[in-house]
């Protein structure tokens, strides 16, 4: 049976048709403007389910994908597929990020097989394009099954408030966004599809083009915040006012990961002191993989230190502390970006080790003044190194106390970790943006060769 084919004047109509994919596009473009691609592809006498197109992001060439729920409900089909994959190649062979956005039920149950190998081919494209362009998943509605699979294998995945982003049905969750952003799935939740897609918008306006390509400069606003004790008001008195955007915000909650820039230079933020908690495996996940999203495109992670280390009780250890320490410092000793540390209070033991180590783990270690280094907690080091001092007094406490402030003042100072060679350098507050500054600058030209190898073994 021959196939019936589709005159002009109906693909037309077909490929104009408004529909919500193609009005999220025009929240990515400039001016609202993109170039689809096989604008005529249908199946049967449908639309492929998928609008493909090209454009420019703030000037940058940009390639995306928007799934159109208004075709069977957006489901994958081996057509629909092909022109992601067509994407996908595009970006490989010019180096240029994607963007796509989900909005589907999953696979099309009339061409199951296809469709399931399809998402195979799909995924092995997305794996491969990991580490080469920038990647960035905007879910704007449902995205179940292998779909999920796929958003999630971006470097960053932004949902909206009402979408729900999961590989089995997930009616037991009451609210899947949320549920996103906890564990660590989402980057960013959003209010609805638009603010999702600027957001994606503005990531990309912080990454390089690609692996290859160099970190953009622009131009910048002097910080107003003062330097606090918490991860958010120290960041916000370091780096450019308005250009921080807060990544993970509900996972890990010790921690805190952001994109910012400081003198224009975008770079990646880590701070373990957005609570006084000490970090959990949730903690370690999140820093490990945002560093290794940084490193991969050669972004300078920049590392608030102040943790009294790693959660260590019964239940951590069985659930596999020492695994996610592992994971942890991997993630910081495999990155060859540029790696600058700023201790700003506590650094004791492994967390100092893994976070603001010199050599392997920063290029270049600062502290504040009144900052304490030490190779364990003050308190259980006194016990080690003064325990015949403790022997008889007349006030325990009091005594403990004494030994642990002189211990705090004397060998775990700042100045002392500065004279054995641990820190590079003493700041003030004040003078943290402008020791970073010059850091990055002297470091620009860092290059690092490793062994050779397919890749490395990080504990996962």
């Amino acid at each position: 049976m021959s196939q019936k084919y589709l005159g002009l004047a109906e693909l037309s109509d077909l490929a104009g048709s408004e529909s919500a994919a193609r009005k999220r596009l025009t929240y990515l473009f400039d001016e609202g403007s993109f170039t689809e691609l096989d604008p005529f592809a249908v199946s049967g006498t449908s639309l492929s389910g998928v609008v493909t197109c090209y454009g420019y992001v703030n000037g940058e060439p940009v390639y995306a994908f928007s799934q159109d729920s208004s075709v069977k409900g957006g489901a994958m089909t081996k057509l629909a597929a092909d022109k992601i994959a067509k994407i996908f190649d595009l970006a490989a062979k010019t180096g240029t990020p994607v963007v796509g956005i989900f909005d589907s039920f999953g696979a099309d149950l009339e061409d199951s097989f296809g469709a399931m190998t399809a998402y195979g081919e799909l995924l092995m494209w997305s794996s491969n394009l990991s580490g080469v362009v920038p990647m960035i998943a905007v879910v704007a509605g449902v995205c179940s099954g292998a779909a999920a699979m796929l958003a999630e294998s971006a470097d960053f995945t932004v949902i909206t408030k009402d979408s729900e982003l999961y590989v089995a049905p997930n009616s037991g969750i009451k609210d899947p966004a949320a549920n996103a952003a906890k564990n660590g799935t989402a980057a960013l939740v959003c209010e609805d599809d638009k603010s999702a897609v600027e957001a994606a918008a503005a990531l990309l306006m912080k990454l390089p083009q690609n692996n290859l390509s160099p970190v953009p400069v622009y131009e910048f606003e002097l910080p107003a915040d003062s330097f606090g004790k918490d991860a958010a008001s120290q960041v916000a008195a370091v780096f450019d006012d308005g250009s921080i955007t807060e990544l993970y915000a509900e996972c890990g909650c010790a921690s805190y990961t952001s994109i910012a820039s400081v003198g224009g230079s975008p770079v990646g933020v880590v701070a373990t002191n957005k609570t006084a908690d000490k970090l959990t495996a949730d903690d370690c996940s999140k820093i490990a993989r945002f560093v290794r999203t940084c490193d991969a495109f050669a972004l300078p992670v920049i590392t608030f230190v102040d943790t009294e280390g790693f959660a260590a009780n019964d239940d951590t250890e069985a659930a596999g502390a020492v695994k996610s320490m592992s994971k942890l410092a991997h993630a910081y000793a495999e990155a060859t970006c540029i790696k600058l540390a700023v201790v700003t209070g506590k650094a004791y033991g492994s967390a100092y080790i893994a976070l603001a180590g010199k050599g392997a783990n920063a290029d270049m270690t600062f502290a504040l003044a009144d900052s304490v280094i030490a190779p364990m907690a003050p308190a259980a080091a006194v016990e080690f190194l003064y325990h015949d001092k403790l022997q008889g007094a007349d006030d325990l406490g009091a005594e403990r106390a004494k030994l642990v402030s002189e211990y705090e003042s004397g060998e775990a100072s700042a100045v002392a970790a500065a004279q054995k060679g641990c820190v590079d350098m003493l700041v003030s507050p004040e003078g943290v943006r402008d020791a970073l500054i010059g850091a990055l600058d002297i470091l620009a030209g860092k290059r690092i060769s490793r062994l050779p190898k397919k890749h490395s073994n990080i504990q996962l």
